[in-house]
């Protein structure tokens, strides 16, 4: 089976625990409609290592200038300290390249206001971590801003920064990792707490 590419933008003060759930159950078979269809490989302004917010080194698997939207099914932004300051610009304009190429976007917390800074937010429903959040880097977009965990607009999700979970199960959704009764299933468990989802992943995946 060929391989499908999910892309992870890394960069120095990167929020990992806002793609943690993404990164491990993309990479992770079980419970997937399709089982092994998708990999992560992350992008790097250049092949240089990264420092997380977490302290975590990264090496990149491959440099911005080397990305093709044609040859991913998304690019994912996670905040980061240096987001909304000018930080990851080069990201946000290839972010502009991927929506014009009809390839999906995923943003959250910082990584929605260096969006917002630079238009893209400003036509398109949107979220963050609060609207006046993005006021703060002065866009045009807040008719459009919708005050939801995570929202989903076409190729475009955003999502505020307190929430990776509901993050990951828009991702999963537009990628159409799982099934709706296992997605649903899987959000029981993980964003409810409710280990009823786990016994309904199980029963459901039984004869896998």
């Amino acid at each position: 089976m060929t391989k499908e590419t999910v892309h992870l933008a890394i960069y120095d003060t990167m929020a990992d625990w806002e793609v943690g759930y993404i990164v491990a159950h993309l990479n992770s078979p079980e419970f997937q409609k399709n089982p092994g269809r998708f990999e992560v490989k992350t992008v790097g302004n250049s092949l240089a290592p990264v420092t997380t917010k977490g302290g975590l080194r990264i090496f990149p698997d491959l440099s911005l200038d080397s990305l093709d939207p044609q040859k991913s099914q998304m690019l994912i932004l996670p905040g980061a300290d240096i987001a909304s300051k000018g930080g990851i610009d080069s990201f946000v304009k290839k972010a502009s390249q991927f929506l014009t190429a009809g390839t999906p976007v995923a943003a959250i917390c910082g990584a929605t206001a260096a969006l917002a800074k630079s238009g893209v937010l400003d036509e398109l429903p949107h979220t963050s971590n609060a609207k006046i959040f993005l006021e703060m880097v002065g866009y045009k977009g807040g008719a459009h801003y919708q005050d939801q965990l995570a929202v989903t607009a076409g190729n475009l999700i955003t999502a505020s920064g307190i929430a990776p979970i509901e993050f990951a199960i828009e991702i999963f959704r537009r990628l159409d990792v799982y099934s709706e009764t296992t997605l649903h299933a899987w959000s029981k468990l993980y964003k409810d707490h409710n280990p009823e989802g786990f016994y309904e992943l199980m029963a459901e995946h039984s004869d896998e």
